[in-house]
C-alpha cells in the first residue's frame, strides 16, 4: 500500500506561487472535503433513517401482534379459573395480576427516566471547544 500523499498540482507553479495562493488552495481544498464530508454525511443519515424507520415499524407491529397474545392468554385463563371459582371473580383475579404487573412495570420505567443523565460527554465536549479557539489560552 502506497502512504505518499499524491501531488497536489504542477511542482512548477507550487514553486512560483505566492504564500497567500497557497493558502487560498489548502482553504479551497478544505472546503471542498468538508462539503463532501457534509454530503457523505447526508447520504448516510438518510439511509440510517430509512433502516431505522422500517425497523421501528416491524418492532411496532411486534408489539401489536404481542398486545393480541397476552390479550388471547389472558382471556383463556380467565375461562380456566373460570371453570374453578366462576367466570366474575377468576375476572377480578387476573385484573388484579395485570394491575400488580403495571405498577411494577410503572414503578421500573420511571427510576429509569430518573437515572437518564441526557448528553453529559457532549455537553462538557462542546463547552471545551470555545475556549480552544482563544489566543493565549
Amino acid at each position: 500500500m502506497n502512504t505518499e500523499m499524491p501531488p497536489t498540482g504542477d511542482p512548477a507553479k507550487t514553486e512560483s506561487s505566492s504564500l497567500g495562493e497557497l493558502l487560498g488552495d489548502v482553504t479551497r481544498d478544505m472546503s471542498t472535503l468538508m462539503r463532501q464530508e457534509i454530503d457523505l454525511a447526508k447520504v448516510e443519515l438518510k439511509e440510517t433513517a430509512t433502516r431505522a424507520g422500517k425497523g421501528s415499524a416491524m418492532l411496532a407491529g411486534a408489539g401489536v401482534a404481542g398486545h393480541f397474545v397476552l390479550i388471547f392468554l389472558s382471556l383463556a385463563l380467565w375461562w380456566a379459573l373460570g371453570t374453578l371459582w366462576g367466570l366474575g371473580w377468576s375476572g377480578v383475579a387476573i385484573a388484579v395480576v395485570w394491575a400488580i404487573i403495571g405498577t411494577v412495570l410503572a414503578v421500573l420505567g420511571r427510576k429509569e427516566i430518573k437515572q437518564a443523565k441526557g448528553l453529559p460527554q457532549t455537553s462538557a465536549t462542546l463547552q471545551e471547544i470555545p475556549p480552544t479557539f482563544k489566543p493565549n489560552s
